[in-house]
C-alpha cells in the first residue's frame, strides 16, 4: 500500500510562487515515476508534470512549461512542484500520483496511487 500526502497549497496573488510537496509512505518510492495533476472547479482533472524515478526525465503540460518545476528527493521520499509566475487559471486542487513504472507521462492510467489533493488559489 502507498500513501501520498500533499501539502503547501494556499492563497497567493497572481505572479507569486508556491511550492507543493508530496510525501510518500508505504511501498517503494525511489524506483517509481511520480506526477502532478490538477482539477479546477467544473473541469476534468488534467496533467501538470511528471518525473522519472531519479528525476532525470521530466515532462510538463504546455500550460505550465517554463513556470513550474517538478523535482524529487528519494531520501526524503518526497516529490515537489515549484510553481512560479502563478496565474488565476492555475487555481485548482493539485494531486500527486505514483506511476506504475519508473517512467511516466501525461495519462492518468499510468498512475495507480493518488493523494487527497491540496488547494491552490491564485487571486488576480
Amino acid at each position: 500500500q502507498v500513501q501520498l500526502v500533499e501539502s503547501g497549497g494556499g492563497l497567493v496573488q497572481a505572479g507569486g510562487s508556491l511550492r507543493l510537496s508530496c510525501a510518500a509512505s508505504g511501498r517503494t518510492f525511489s524506483s517509481d515515476a511520480m506526477g502532478w495533476f490538477r482539477q479546477a472547479p467544473g473541469k476534468e482533472r488534467e496533467f501538470v508534470a511528471s518525473c522519472s524515478w531519479n528525476g532525470g526525465n521530466t515532462y510538463y503540460a504546455d500550460s505550465v512549461k517554463g513556470r513550474f518545476t517538478i523535482s524529487r528527493d528519494n531520501a526524503k521520499r518526497t516529490v515537489y512542484l515549484q510553481m512560479n509566475s502563478l496565474k488565476p487559471e492555475d487555481t485548482a486542487v493539485y494531486y500527486c500520483a505514483r506511476a506504475y513504472s519508473d517512467q511516466a507521462g501525461n495519462h492518468e492510467y499510468e498512475y495507480d496511487y493518488w493523494g487527497q489533493g491540496t488547494q491552490v488559489t491564485v487571486s488576480s
